[in-house]
C-alpha cells in the first residue's frame, strides 16, 4: 500500500455551482488516489443540477458535490489553488499558504449560448486538467474515462481583432510561448518570461509583449513596481480554443520554460490578498 501523502487542490469560482463543481468531480475521477480535491465559491450559490448532469453523461461519479463559502478554508494549506474564472482571481489573486497558485478562466456554462454548454465546458476542463498532471509530473492514465469532446459553439468576434493578426502574433517563439505559459500559469510578468524563457534581454522580451498588446491579445495589469500579463479575456471563443489547443496539446515545446519557472526564486509577488 501507497504510503505518499496525497496533494490537496482547491477550486476556486465565485458560486461554486458549475465549473469549480466540474472540477472538482473530473480531477478526483481521474487521479483521485494522488489528490484531496475540494471546491469553494468567493459567493457560493446551489450547485446547479445541469453540471451534475453533465458528470453523470460522462460517468463521472456526481456525489456529494456541495456548494461552499472559501472562508471554511480559512488557514489551511493547498499545494494547488486554481481559480476558474476571472472574477475569482481577482478578489483572490494570492491565497494565503497556497504553495502553487494557477489563474484559469472558463466561460460560465450557464450563461454560454450553444447546444451543450455544460458538455462543452467539462471537455475544455478535462483537457487543461489533462495537461495539469502531465505537466505536476503526475503518473496517470489520461485517457480513462475522458469525456467525448464536442464541437465548439460558435462566438462573436471583437469588431477590431481579425484572424489574419491573430495567426501574425503566433509566429515568434517568444511570442508563442508566452501565450503557452499565460495559459497555464494564468499571470507572468516580463522578469518571469525572461526566467523561463532563459532570455537575458528584457527588451527583445518586452518588444514581444507590446506585439501581443497592441493586438490586444493579452491585457498588462500594474501590481507594485511589476505589470503582470495574462491572456485577454475578452478574445473571441475561437482564438482562445487556438492557444488552449495549441498549450495543451504541445506542453514538450515549453517543458523546460516550465521547469525554469518553477525553479526561480524571488517571484515577485501578484497581490495578497482574498476578500
Amino acid at each position: 500500500m501507497s504510503t505518499l501523502k496525497k496533494q490537496k487542490v482547491l477550486f476556486l469560482c465565485t458560486g461554486n455551482s458549475a465549473r469549480s463543481q466540474l472540477a472538482e468531480a473530473l480531477l478526483r475521477h481521474k487521479a483521485g488516489e494522488k489528490f484531496e480535491v475540494f471546491s469553494a465559491g468567493t459567493h457560493p450559490e446551489d450547485v446547479d443540477l445541469r453540471a451534475t448532469e453533465a458528470l453523470i453523461k460522462f460517468g463521472v461519479d456526481a456525489k456529494g458535490l456541495v456548494s461552499k463559502n472559501v472562508n471554511i478554508f480559512e488557514g489551511q494549506t493547498f499545494d494547488y489553488v486554481i481559480t476558474l474564472c476571472d472574477k475569482a482571481n481577482n478578489e483572490c489573486r494570492n491565497y494565503p499558504n497556497a504553495v502553487k497558485q494557477l489563474a484559469w478562466d472558463f466561460t460560465d456554462p450557464k450563461t454560454r449560448p450553444g447546444n451543450n454548454p455544460f458538455s462543452t465546458t467539462l471537455n475544455e476542463l478535462n483537457n487543461r486538467l489533462s495537461m495539469f498532471l502531465l505537466v505536476e509530473g503526475k503518473s496517470i492514465n489520461l485517457t480513462n474515462s475522458a469525456p467525448t469532446s464536442i464541437d465548439e459553439e460558435p462566438a462573436q468576434q471583437l469588431t477590431d481583432f481579425t484572424p489574419i493578426t491573430f495567426y501574425k502574433t503566433l509566429t515568434d517563439d517568444i511570442r508563442l510561448k508566452t501565450l503557452m505559459l499565460t495559459h497555464y500559469h494564468g499571470e507572468l510578468c516580463v522578469c518571469e518570461l525572461m526566467e523561463a524563457l532563459r532570455e537575458d534581454s528584457q527588451p527583445k522580451v518586452s518588444r514581444n509583449l507590446a506585439v501581443l498588446k497592441k493586438y490586444k491579445i493579452i491585457t498588462g495589469r500594474k501590481h507594485g513596481q511589476w505589470v503582470f500579463y495574462r491572456i485577454n479575456p475578452e478574445l473571441p471563443q475561437w482564438a482562445k480554443s487556438v492557444i488552449a489547443e495549441t498549450t495543451e496539446n504541445n506542453v514538450m515545446l515549453i517543458h523546460n520554460e516550465l521547469l525554469g519557472l518553477d525553479s526561480m526564486k524571488n517571484r515577485p509577488d501578484k497581490a495578497n490578498f482574498c476578500k
